[in-house]
């Protein structure tokens, strides 16, 4: 995890990478259109865990987008958190926006799924730490995975 952060700090924009085609990591997208990305996370923590970006790279969560534009994204990452929540059977739903001005600044919503069972100490933002490490899921799991949610869509 130390290598990740470093390299949101030092790397191009990953967002902007995967984007336009030259990110390293397999790329497991289950909505695009001209505007917007939606895509697995290629290090979840949760099954089903999506990241939902502006394909033109923004930095605020609300000062860089006319309310128009806000409203068309938030519009994808409804969509797209309900599609993840029936496919994957989620009890509730967590949306994050995360990131920072001195590495991985690219605006981005976490679309994260809690199944049902787990305990309430673990649940929050516990849920979604970097701390709980990362699940193992092929990329044909993956690939599935976001084929499906994808038709959800």
């Amino acid at each position: 995890m130390e290598a990740l952060h470093a390299s949101f700090r030092s790397q191009p924009c990953f967002v902007c990478e995967v984007v336009s085609g030259t990110n390293d990591l397999p790329q497991h997208f289950v909505y695009e259109d001209d505007e917007i990305v939606a895509f697995l996370d290629a290090f979840p923590k949760a099954y089903g865990y999506t990241l939902v970006a502006p394909r033109k790279h923004r930095e605020q969560v609300t000062k860089d987008f006319t309310r128009e534009e806000y409203l068309r994204v938030q519009a994808v990452v409804y969509g797209v958190t309900e599609a993840v929540r029936e496919e994957v059977g989620a009890e509730r739903m967590y949306v994050y926006a995360f990131g920072s001005n001195e590495g991985n600044a690219h605006v981005h919503w976490h679309v994260v799924p809690l199944p049902p069972g787990v305990p309430y100490e673990e649940q929050q933002g516990a849920w979604a730490s970097w701390d709980k490490g990362v699940l193992e899921i092929s990329r044909q799991e993956m690939a599935d995975l976001a084929g499906r949610i994808g038709r959800r869509m």
